[in-house]
Formats: C-alpha cells, sequence, structure tokens
C-alpha cells in the first residue's frame, strides 16, 4: 500500500487525500458539463457540489470518529488528519443531504430534479474514493488466500476496496443509463440510494473493520436495510403517481 505519495518540504501529500480531490475535481467537472446540457446553471451546480463534498466530508468524519471514539480518545489529534484515513458514508450522506437541500431551498431549486442530475456522479466519486482507501489500506476485508498482501497488517486480505469502487463505477454507469432516459424526477436519486445501500450490505460481509452488534449484522448493514426500505417506498410512490398521470 502507499499511503504517503511524497513529501514537498514540510509537506505531506496522502494518497486518501489526493484521491479525495481528484474524486471531486472529475465527479463536479462531469456533473457541471451535465448542467449544462439540462439547461441547468452550471455555477449553482459546482456550488452544489462543492458544499455537499465538504459537509459530506465532515460529517463522514464526525461518525467514523463517534464509531471509534476510544481510539479517538487516546489519539485527538488524529481527528483533523483526514490524509490518514477514516470517513463513514452514512454520516456523509446525512450532512452532505441536509447541507445540499437547504441551499436548494435557499435558492429556490427544484429538489430532486438537482439530486437526480447530480447522483451518478456521487457514486463515481465514491469509487474513486475507494480507490484511494486500498492505497491508504483503510475498508479492509477478512484475511482470505486469495486476497491482497495489506503490509501494514502484514496478512493477505480480501480486496473489498476494489470490490467497492467496481461495484460503484456499476451503479455509476447504471445511473447515467437511467439519467439519459425519460424518468420522473427524483427516481434517479432514489435509484442510488438502492443500489449503494444494496452494495454496502453485501459487502459487508467481506470487512473485517465493522464489528457485528444485531442478527449478525453490522451497524452499516442494519442503516443500509433502513434507507433500502425508504428508498424503495419513495421510488414506488413516485412511479404510482406517474402510472396516474
Amino acid at each position: 500500500m502507499y499511503p504517503i505519495i511524497c513529501k514537498i518540504g514540510p509537506f505531506t501529500v496522502y494518497s486518501y487525500g489526493l484521491m479525495l480531490v481528484i474524486a471531486f475535481l472529475v465527479s463536479s467537472t462531469l456533473a457541471v458539463l451535465q448542467a449544462k446540457k439540462e439547461k441547468i446553471d452550471p455555477d449553482i451546480i459546482f456550488n452544489f457540489s462543492f458544499l455537499v463534498f465538504i459537509s459530506g466530508i465532515i460529517g463522514a468524519r464526525i461518525l467514523y470518529v463517534i464509531e471509534n471514539t476510544a481510539y479517538y480518545l487516546s489519539h485527538p489529534i488524529e481527528i483533523v488528519m483526514l490524509g490518514l484515513g477514516g470517513l463513514s458514508w452514512f454520516g456523509g450522506l446525512m450532512f452532505g443531504f441536509f447541507s445540499g437541500i437547504i441551499f436548494l431551498k435557499k435558492n429556490k431549486l427544484s429538489r430532486y430534479r438537482i439530486l437526480d442530475l447530480i447522483s451518478p456522479f456521487v457514486a463515481l466519486a465514491q469509487a474513486i474514493g475507494r480507490d484511494g482507501c486500498l492505497l491508504n489500506g483503510c475498508c479492509f476485508g477478512k484475511v482470505s488466500k486469495f486476497g491482497i498482501y495489506f503490509p501494514v497488517y502484514k496478512l493477505i486480505l480480501t480486496p473489498t476496496q476494489i470490490y467497492s469502487s467496481l461495484a460503484l463505477a456499476f451503479i455509476f454507469i447504471t445511473l447515467r443509463f437511467l439519467q439519459d432516459r425519460p424518468h420522473k424526477e427524483g427516481e434517479i436519486f432514489f435509484a442510488y440510494l438502492i443500489l449503494y445501500s444494496t452494495k454496502r450490505f453485501f459487502i459487508e460481509f467481506w470487512r473485517a473493520d465493522n464489528e457485528i452488534i444485531l442478527f449478525g449484522l453490522t451497524l452499516f448493514q442494519l442503516m443500509s436495510i433502513v434507507i433500502f426500505c425508504i428508498a424503495i417506498f419513495k421510488l414506488t410512490s413516485i412511479k404510482k403517481v406517474a402510472s396516474r398521470e
């Protein structure tokens, strides 16, 4: 693994942080191009993307720190060291979603139209971010003779980062396919939640960094079930309304 790309004087370039920056630049650029295609102000989309990205990282970090309270009480300085890795998607979803909704309401924009536009590119950003996890050595899988050797753990582990990245790339392609076809507002966003929660539920069976807490499932699997059910309900409601029109 390569947690550190290079050092420039007193500055250290961490692979995890670098991949986050690349993920934002690539996904936001493509989102802006899609906005132009859909005749939506690209500046609004970039500002929205930046807000969601920053607030999402803050929320993801907060939840991750809460999950690992004991460790961070002993290493408080590492709470702000994002370059070392440690983000929880569910925390990012909550903070990013609500900050995004506030932004949309303030600017009097269609909530689901913008969420539909940006959802595929969020999946793409996550796919790139998971490559950062691989380089950093975090979000690791269980011991497996068919895995990859992680020097930091001195073990051969299931490369769940690669599996997640490939699954997210598939989600991106699927959502882009749906995005370019007739759809009702909200369908792309809830399709993203359904696909992501399904991916996360199953990938958790191979991950080794999250504890089982109930019914043989991890916290993130339980949260995935909740999000999946909510998204299915909302998507079904949208389709029912569409069928009556």
